[in-house]
């Protein structure tokens, strides 16, 4: 068979947690992937996806500068994406003030500018070819202030509405795009933030498996969005007729620094 016959995808962030399960669901869909993570835990990841029978090419990269993006693109060798999952970007908990602001950029720089980066450079071959799908991850911390999470709800808010406009833009281009917004996942994002002692580190989350799984059907259905699970689909609702100030204290109760031990 050749290697043009099965359609091709890229999946950031794929070492693990959701975006492992996005590659994995790739692949047993028949996808070819190219996978990047900024961790070396991506090439034991391309090793399992390789079982599955797709031909992988794992990327080790930090996708925050466009640099990096550029090396993951130029790693496509040409080929065409026929799917662009980018699920890259992580989170940073405790005060703004209290914040390294080298992290919280890193934040800001991972989660928005390359991803978009990222976005525009396989979106426009995507438009040139008449047809693709875009699988943006966003959240449903998107819609709420965050309190002691205040750069990554922010970095979420603006790609919850990014996704809607360039949905919009390439209306009737053969191009769709798909905003996933989980709630709390069970993956390594609140080891990483720091947020082990929260309230919402330490609550029970969501299966990384399901979520991926209602995203990916999101994305080859053509829908716009989607939240996962009902208990994240009506915070969403409250939280678009609630005051922002009332948001901003629910979200300090449960993100806190040591809230998880009260």
């Amino acid at each position: 068979m050749p290697e043009t016959a099965k359609p091709f995808a890229i999946v950031t962030g794929a070492s693990s947690g959701i975006g492992y399960e996005l590659a994995k669901l790739c692949a047993q869909k028949g996808y070819d992937l190219l996978v990047a993570a900024d961790r070396a835990a991506i090439h034991d990841a391309a090793k399992e996806f390789r079982t599955l029978g797709a031909k992988v090419e794992a990327v080790e990269v930090d996708l925050s500068n466009p640099e990096g993006v550029d090396k993951l693109y130029a790693a496509a060798k040409g080929r065409p994406v026929d799917a662009l999952l980018a699920n890259a970007g992580h989170g940073l908990g405790h005060a703004f003030l209290d914040q390294d602001f080298a992290e919280a950029r890193h934040v800001i720089d991972t989660n928005i500018t390359g991803t978009i980066y990222l976005l525009q450079k396989v979106g426009r071959d995507m438009r040139t070819k008449g047809e693709g799908k875009i699988l943006i991850t966003g959240s449903i911390a998107g819609f709420m202030p965050g309190t002691f999470q205040a750069v990554y709800n922010g970095t979420k808010a603006f790609i919850d509405s990014f996704s809607f406009a360039l949905r919009a833009e390439l209306k009737d281009s053969g191009v769709t795009v798909t905003c996933l917004m989980p709630g709390a996942t069970e993956t390594e994002f609140f080891e990483r933030a720091g947020m082990e002692d929260t309230q919402v580190g330490q609550a029970k989350k969501d299966d990384p498996a399901y979520v991926a799984k209602v995203g990916f059907d999101a994305m080859m259905n053509g829908e716009g969005d989607v939240v996962s699970g009902w208990k994240n689909k009506f915070t969403t609702i409250l939280a678009n007729v609630t005051p922002a100030g009332m948001l901003a204290e629910q979200h300090r109760k449960m993100a806190e620094p040591g809230s998880g031990k009260r």
